[in-house]
């Protein structure tokens, strides 16, 4: 945007309809992300609308004045302008206006004439990133609060911001957490267990049983290939993992190093292949049980699923059961994500890191955890911005922000193969894709399977995990958790947080589903707990040992590579 803009941004004058389309053409006219596409329709507005708009944007911003000159204080429900402080005349009317702009341009955006759902998902994109960027609360002299710091500490807030934001720019990303906060191996991750077999890409983590008996079939677990995957076994209070092993279920987890150079290489079929089917027949061959119950999240359980479609096309349909936590398999609606990825971003990333004329490298993590920040600009960035930077504040010590900001990087061609085939193309879902020397068909799954999706979730939206059970052929039980990717999965019952909604009949359409469902209060943990107890066969003396003669234990749980 150009500067003659930037004063329409931060509500320091009125706007002008046409002044604002005229910019926001220009604006387009600049962007690579719209070349080929003829948009100098997009902004022909009937002239009625446009006066329509002018006028009620007027009378509220004339209203307004008024407020400011009669010094009457201003209240709001934005969590930016919550404290006191911005009740002021001064400083709510910066907030008031600027808030009243936002409004006139989404408007605006809202009533272009854009008929293809990729450049206006792109449009609105790029005007709330400038429009978060550009609130009054992300600058030291107009934030009231910040001020306030900065003469009660006489000036050490600002001396620690300024410590802070060089720590972030040193790593390359804002920290949601402070990397002191925890330590894996010490406050995380601590579930006794050991690795009892590793190779190039993971390590295999063999859990201790913490109850007398157990469960015949023991639950392998493929988590993210991003970040790490102790989200799954963060403090003792809310590790999935201990939850498990306290009901009774042998656990077996994969732990997928922090790709480096020496493994750019790396494709699809290669974390298919040597990855999740070797820790599949490692588990097996340690548990002596052939038909074991598997769990993916995320990526984790796209590539679970894949794993167990290559071993269904060679003869191998022997799992007693499946479940898909927020994961993808049918990619039909990515989110805001989709905003980023087409045709010219695959290609680039093919040709510089994906292995097409030999060229391999990482896709580095902090790219992609920077990415999912800025879909949600309000909640994952520019609140840190102001409470670390401008206030001089440690962020919160929660264990889930600091695992979010513990990324790893991932092998070019690997990340490359699913990007194209996952978000751009959507045809891992298609039947045809060659992988591991067999035909990729997830309909070959024929296991039982428990799919959850979350309501909130900006990563995997809820519909898209439901659309898992069209493309698999045993019977699917899906349950929505309220809340996001991540907070709504690690919801341990003892909290008595949230709630999920259950109907035991799928139907064609995922609001049908949702509207016949029943809601249910507390973690959906106790459903899935339940559901698993019925494939995982009788109860036995736990085996108190890991390993055996073939795979002996390697070193104590967590291991060395969810250290790297």
């Amino acid at each position: 945007m150009d500067n003659s803009f930037s004063g329409y941004w931060s509500g320091q004058a009125p706007f002008s309809a046409s002044f604002a389309l005229q910019q926001l053409r220009l604006w387009v006219a600049s962007s690579p992300w719209f070349n080929g596409h003829r948009h100098d329709a997009w902004f022909e507005l009937p002239a009625e609308r446009l006066e329509q708009l002018q006028s009620d944007y007027q009378q509220q911003w004339s209203a307004l004045g008024q407020r400011l000159l009669s010094s009457q204080p201003f209240t709001f429900d934005d969590r930016r302008f919550a404290s006191g402080n911005w009740s002021d005349p001064l400083f709510g009317s910066l907030a008031a206006f600027y808030l009243l702009n936002c409004s006139f341009l989404l408007q605006l955006l809202d009533a272009l004439p854009i008929d293809e759902d990729k450049p206006r998902q792109r449009l609105r994109y790029l005007v709330e990133q400038a429009l978060a960027a550009s609130a009054p609360s992300n600058f030291l002299v107009s934030n009231p609060d910040a001020l306030q710091r900065l003469l009660e500490t006489q000036g050490a807030s600002l001396f620690n911001g300024l410590l802070q934001m060089g720590n972030d720019l040193r790593e390359g990303k804002l920290r949601q957490c402070d990397q002191g906060a925890f330590e894996v191996g010490v406050n995380l991750a601590i579930t006794p267990g050991e690795v009892v077999f590793e190779n190039p890409l993971f390590q295999l983590i063999q859990y201790r049983p913490l109850s007398e008996t157990q469960h015949q079939r023991p639950l392998f677990i493929v988590p993210p290939a991003i970040n790490k995957y102790y989200i799954l076994d963060l403090r003792p209070e809310n590790s999935l993992v201990r939850h498990l092993l306290e009901q009774g279920h042998q656990v077996f987890l994969m732990s997928w190093r922090n790709f480096g150079q020496a493994q750019s290489d790396l494709t699809w079929d290669d974390l298919i292949q040597d990855g999740v089917i070797s820790a599949l027949r490692v588990t097996r061959a340690i548990s002596g049980e052939r038909r074991l119950n598997c769990l993916g999240f995320c990526i984790g359980g796209t590539l679970l699923a894949s794993a167990l479609a290559v071993l269904a096309a060679r003869g191998d349909k022997d799992i007693a059961s499946l479940s898909l936590l927020a994961t993808f398999l049918d990619y039909l609606d990515t989110g805001q994500i989709s905003v980023f990825v087409d045709e010219q971003l695959v290609a680039y990333r093919e040709r510089t890191i994906g292995g097409q004329g030999g060229a391999t490298g990482l896709f580095r993590g902090e790219d992609m955890g920077n990415t999912f920040s800025l879909l949600r600009p309000n909640e994952l960035w520019w609140n840190y911005h102001v409470d670390k930077y401008l206030k001089g504040d440690k962020p919160l010590p929660l264990d889930l922000l600091f695992w979010n900001n513990d990324s790893t990087d991932l092998p070019g061609p690997m990340y490359c193969w699913y990007l194209r085939h996952t978000y751009l193309q959507n045809d891992l879902k298609s039947g045809e894709l060659d992988c591991c020397g067999v035909k990729l068909d997830l309909r070959a799954i024929e296991a039982p399977a428990y799919v959850l999706g979350t309501h909130d979730d900006h990563i995997v939206p809820w519909r898209s995990a439901y659309a898992s059970t069209a493309l698999l052929s045993g019977p699917c039980r899906f349950v929505l958790g309220a809340s996001g990717h991540i907070a709504g999965v690690i919801n341990p019952p003892a909290r008595q947080k949230r709630h999920y909604w259950l109907n035991e009949r799928i139907t064609e359409e995922p609001d049908a589903w949702l509207e016949a469902a029943e809601q249910h209060p507390g973690s959906w943990w106790h459903d899935w707990f339940a559901w698993l107890a019925g494939h995982a066969g009788p109860r036995r003396p736990a085996v108190m040992h890991t390993g055996n003669a073939e795979y002996p234990a390697v070193e104590p749980a967590p291991g060395r590579y969810v250290k790297q």
